[in-house]
C-alpha cells in the first residue's frame, strides 16, 4: 500500500515527533534592497540539544514520539514513545522515546514501519492500538521514511540505512523485510 493509504481510507494521519529542546542564535541582518522588508533573520552556526549531565536530552520524556491523529476530529487517537535508550530501559526506566528522523508508513495490513530513531532499529505498530509489535536491529540508522512494494504477490518493506545523524555511525545499505 502507498504511504497515505490510511489518511485516504480511514482519515488518520500518523507522524513522528521529536521532543528534543535546542538552544540556537540566532542575528537579526538588514537588507540592502529596499524594496523588501528592510529585516530578516539569519541563524548562525551555533545550534547545539540542550542535554543534562548524562548526556541525555536536557526535558523531560518521552524525547520522541509515534501519534496517530483523527483528521475528521482533529483529536490525537493516541501517542507512543519512539525509540529506547538501552541502557536507561535496562535500568528499569520506561521507554523514553529519541530523537527521530524520518517517517512512518502504514499498510493495508494495519501495520505502521518505522526506523527514524538514533536507537537504530527498525520497528512494526499497531495502527489501532499504537502497541508495538515488532523490530529489528539495523545495521546503522534508518532515518528515511520506509517504502513497500509487491513482487511476485509478496509484500517487502524497504529502509535506506545511511545513519550519522545523532552521533550514530554512518552506513551505505538497504534493508529489505518481507510480510508474511
Amino acid at each position: 500500500s502507498r504511504g497515505l493509504g490510511d489518511v485516504y481510507k480511514r482519515q488518520h494521519l500518523y507522524v513522528s515527533s521529536s521532543n528534543i529542546p535546542w538552544e540556537a542564535e540566532i542575528s537579526l541582518l538588514k537588507k540592502k534592497n529596499f524594496l523588501s522588508p528592510p529585516l530578516y533573520y539569519q541563524y548562525t552556526s551555533s545550534a547545539n540539544r540542550l542535554k543534562d549531565e548524562n548526556g541525555y536530552p536536557g526535558s523531560k520524556p518521552p524525547w520522541g514520539t509515534l501519534n496517530a491523529y483523527d483528521l475528521n476530529k482533529g483529536d490525537l487517537i493516541w501517542q507512543v514513545p519512539l525509540g529506547e535508550y538501552d541502557d536507561l530501559t535496562k535500568k528499569g526506566f520506561p521507554k523514553t522515546g529519541t530523537e527521530n528522523y524520518g517517517g512512518p508508513i502504514v499498510t493495508d495490513g494495519g501495520l505502521i514501519f518505522i526506523g527514524a530513531t538514533n536507537d537504530e532499529y527498525f520497528r512494526a505498530f499497531d495502527k489501532i492500538t499504537g502497541e508495538e509489535l515488532w523490530k529489528s536491529k539495523l545495521p546503522a540508522g534508518g532515518y528515511a521514511t520506509p517504502i513497500t512494494y509487491k513482487l511476485d504477490g509478496k509484500q517487502y518493506i524497504v529502509i535506506a540505512c545511511g545513519g550519522g545523524k545523532m552521533g550514530t555511525k554512518s552506513g551505505d545499505s538497504y534493508v529489505a523485510f518481507s510480510l508474511e
